[in-house]
């Protein structure tokens, strides 16, 4: 009887196999992240996040425990994806882009995965299977996983669709720490081997008053134009100014370390919090994944084929393999581009040219946001 008690009182009595196939998937991400350097920074704390959620009897992702709370304090509220722009800003060189503002299609183009996956999630309505079903509200937040940008989801989902924050928040920043693996294969599909050894002729040099400039114009046309994507916008473009001003270099600073650092680890314990068997092994979480790499995967695809577009009108010619960097994981898909033309030849420097689209896709993914949230947030 007391060996029966004290079986009762540990987690082995209680675990699931459900419980275990997920410690399984997350064990599986923390070797991705540690043995693979697969954007170790997100896939660590993400991959812990969940091993702690699938500990029975614990409940440490319960809204009153550990991880709870953290979820409830800077996902639900919305302020970890304000604080992630702000460090992304003071972190990002808009040089590129300004340098050569063409490169905007390429990150307009990447945005084509969300609305596409937006129609394909609604089209999934039709399969009439139990519990795979979504709203239009609840497809716009499934589609903005294209763009490959996790704050901008987790900051639309507490909109429009805030019962899928958790699915969704996993999936994005699961697709964002695989970059290096999803988006190689398309690439090379869509690409001649000429194509890829395209060499880029060397950007203008930018002027610090052009760097400043940009973002203040940057935030006053979306204010005016698109107000809601104005919070998303406007932490990018402050996180942008002080950096670019010169004159508040501690501020700097502090965004691009310890201040992006320390929610960084809170942000990945908090979306791996949902990485629990009970809220993952669903069909309708299960079908935001398949649908977000679908979307990811449209979204990369869609940058190549407007570089190869580009080409067939430009006499300057754009090596396609930048196009896949206009999805806004930033630089994890740009140095992606440079890595994959350097395959094809080692002298062939791509990744200030890709930087122009990666920067471009996270502004287009935050006014994508604006727009879905215009229609369909009032």
């Amino acid at each position: 009887m007391e060996i029966s008690k004290l079986l009762e009182a540990t987690a082995l009595y209680a675990v699931t196999w459900q419980q275990i196939v997920m410690i399984a998937v997350c064990l599986f991400l923390l070797w991705l992240g540690i043995k693979k350097q697969f954007e170790p920074l997100l896939l660590v704390p993400i991959a812990f996040g969940g091993l702690l959620s699938n500990i029975p009897v614990a409940d440490i992702a319960a809204p009153g425990n550990f991880l709870g709370i953290i979820f409830n304090a800077g996902i639900n509220t919305g302020l970890f994806p304000l604080f992630i722009f702000m460090a992304v800003g003071a972190m990002t060189d808009f040089g590129p882009l300004i340098a050569n503002p063409k490169m905007a299609l390429l990150g307009g183009a990447a945005q084509f995965g969300i609305f596409a996956t937006l129609i394909g999630a609604i089209a999934m309505n039709g399969m009439h299977v139990e519990g795979l079903g979504y709203t239009l509200r609840q497809a716009a937040s499934i589609g903005i996983i294209g763009g490959a940008d996790g704050p901008t989801a987790i900051f639309l989902t507490s909109r429009l669709a805030p019962e899928l924050l958790g699915a969704i928040a996993v999936a994005a920043y699961s697709y964002m720490a695989l970059v290096p693996i999803i988006q190689p294969p398309i690439m090379k599909l869509l690409t001649t081997d000429a194509e890829r050894k395209i060499k880029m002729q060397q950007l203008r040099p930018v002027s610090k008053r052009e760097k400043i400039l940009f973002p203040i114009v940057l935030l006053l046309l979306c204010a005016f134009l698109l107000p809601d994507a104005a919070p998303l916008i406007g932490a990018l473009t402050f996180g942008n100014l002080v950096k670019e001003s010169g004159v508040a270099d501690r501020l700097s600073k502090t965004l691009q370390n310890e201040f992006c650092n320390i929610v960084t680890i809170l942000l990945g314990l908090a979306v791996g919090s949902k990485l629990q068997a009970k809220l993952f092994l669903t069909p309708q979480t299960l079908g935001i994944l398949v649908l977000g790499v679908i979307a990811f995967s449209i979204a990369t695809a869609s940058g190549v084929l407007m570089a190869k577009l580009m080409n067939c009108f430009s006499k300057t010619k754009v090596n396609p393999l930048i196009g896949s960097a206009g999805v806004s994981a930033v630089p994890m898909a740009a140095r992606v581009s440079n890595k994959v033309g350097q395959e094809y030849d080692k002298n062939n420097y791509l990744l200030m040219h890709a930087m122009g689209p990666n920067v471009a896709g996270v502004i287009g993914s935050a006014v994508a946001a604006g727009i879905l949230l215009a229609f369909l947030g009032k």
